[in-house]
């Protein structure tokens, strides 16, 4: 039935081969019966202008679309339109990326697909975001050097550095009564021998 009527309280009528909707004795839609249990039977007209938007594409299309503003943004549409259980579900998201090519060049939009791939963002929300923080202008490396390193037990971290250099500072100094030890080995001292493999027992 017409979607302005959603919630309202409406009248059947149906025969063998044919079901009538009633809007306070108004006949409002009129269809032939199905004969399969719980299927639907909508009219295009009786859609909201969104839906009879969405309609009006198919996953292919979409997909040429996306083809049009480079091969990372039709990756991009490809993914979200197979990661729904129906590809009519992922139409809002692609529309939504349409519509970004109307605020952006296609360069950007481009761009901003191609971190999103980069990302596994595979979403508009994060496309949008993207192009609204202008991401999609920063270079492939400045992106991997943004990422963080891996993390591990074994791996040493910026603290432990810090204390190294900490105590290789304090030994620079040497404290009364005590005495400038040359190392023997390349010319370091022992100081610095002490900084890197600890107080060695007499």
């Amino acid at each position: 039935m017409p979607y302005q009527l959603v919630g309202e309280e409406l009248e059947a009528r149906y025969t063998a081969t044919t079901v009538e909707i009633f809007y306070h004795g108004v006949r409002v839609a009129s269809h032939r019966r199905g004969l399969v249990a719980h299927a639907a039977t909508t009219l295009h007209e009786h859609r909201p202008k969104s839906h009879q938007a969405h309609l009006e594409w198919t996953p292919s299309r979409l997909i040429h679309w996306a083809a049009s503003v480079g091969p990372a943004t039709a990756e991009l549409v490809r993914i979200i339109l197979e990661s729904k259980p129906h590809p009519e579900m992922g139409y809002r998201a692609c529309l939504g990326i349409m519509g970004l090519a109307k605020t952006y060049t296609g360069a950007r939009l481009e761009a901003a697909s191609q971190r999103a791939l980069l990302l596994r963002a595979h979403s508009y929300p994060s496309l949008k975001s993207i192009l609204k923080r202008s991401l999609d202008r920063q270079t492939v490396l400045e992106l991997e050097v943004a990422k963080p390193g891996p993390q591990h037990d074994n791996i040493r971290g910026a603290t432990y550095y810090a204390a190294a250099h900490f105590a290789v500072a304090v030994k620079q100094s040497p404290q009364p009564g005590e005495k400038h030890v040359e190392s023997t080995d390349d010319g370091e001292t022992a100081d610095y021998e002490v900084a890197r493999h600890g107080p060695s027992i007499p």
